[in-house]
């Protein structure tokens, strides 16, 4: 891996004039350590959350303080917690009611530690959110999410080292037990849901806002899936244009070395594929696409 990261920012977006590199040192340190003290405990129990050091580092490339951040699945609040942290307002929807709640938790422990931003999380399908939020159209300077893979996750584990000798164990892995969550969707009906997603924030965008959307890779049983790619192609059937691709980073770097980041199952499985002839690696980094919408806002795009 080239750590030099020298390449800057694609400057034609409108934003302002920092440098931002094309790889982003964002797994420097563990998830937990990253958010031990900044987000409430339980807010563990989510299976996938966005690290923080991903959306500070985009909320503060992308934005100024006091602009709007919008984030459509937001999950326990992250994007919400680091725009508050750095000055930005912030308005998150989440469909399920528990996730929901530990994001205004997270607020509200955000606003105790001193964040001077403004935010709220609303409860809801975000498939609906251009009429959620029909009072914010035109207004957000950036929307920033990712989509769920799948309805389980790796979670967190307890292996036989772990227990004495027993059988692995796995808890907080899993989005829900609706079956209306894209989350539990094939990857059609996912892509499908959140197109409809962006096509609604597409709306809420002011003039040269952006949508950002940190995904990666993920494989079904064996086969790996270019998830990436195809909300490049979702996105662009939606009236956005991609403007920025770069790569988040999950793991570390230590004097030029890559100190891995990967979940027990990732290595497990990485393991199994590569002892079948099959040259699997376990995922070190997220893409962060970067759109813009083509038409603008509130015109509709490709719905």
């Amino acid at each position: 891996m080239n750590t030099g990261m020298n390449t800057g920012m694609n400057m034609n977006t409108g934003v302002n004039s920092r440098v931002f590199t094309s790889v982003l040192l964002t797994g420097q340190q563990p998830s937990r350590v990253q958010r031990k003290g900044r987000y409430t405990p339980e807010s563990i129990a989510h299976p996938a959350k966005m690290l923080p050091a991903i959306a500070a580092q985009v909320i503060a490339a992308y934005t100024e303080p006091g602009d709007l951040v919008i984030d459509p699945m937001c999950g326990i609040g992250t994007t919400l917690v680091e725009a508050v942290h750095q000055g930005r307002d912030a308005i998150g929807m989440e469909y399920e009611a528990h996730f929901a709640q530990m994001a205004a938790a997270n607020l509200r422990h955000a606003r105790a530690q001193g964040a001077t931003g403004t935010a709220q999380v609303v409860h809801g399908d975000a498939r609906n959110i251009a009429t959620a939020l029909a009072e914010r159209e035109g207004r957000a300077a950036l929307v920033l999410t990712s989509p769920p893979y799948g309805s389980t996750t790796h979670g967190h584990v307890r292996t036989a080292r772990d227990n004495g000798g027993g059988r692995v164990d796995k808890w907080h892995n899993r989005y829900s037990t609706d079956r209306a969550n894209l989350a539990h969707r094939p990857t059609t009906e996912l892509l499908n849901g959140f197109g409809r997603i962006l096509a609604g924030c597409t709306t809420l965008l002011r003039p040269g806002g952006l949508i950002a959307v940190t995904v990666r890779p993920f494989r079904v049983t064996g086969e790996l899936v270019d998830l990436p790619g195809q909300v490049i192609a979702t996105a662009e059937h939606h009236g956005l244009t991609l403007v920025d691709r770069l790569a988040a980073l999950l793991c570390a770097i230590r004097d030029g070395r890559i100190i891995t980041r990967a979940s027990f199952f990732q290595m497990t499985e990485a393991r199994r594929l590569r002892d079948h002839g099959i040259p699997a690696m376990a995922t070190a980094h997220e893409d962060l696409l970067v759109f813009q919408a083509r038409t603008e806002p509130g015109a509709g795009g490709g719905r």
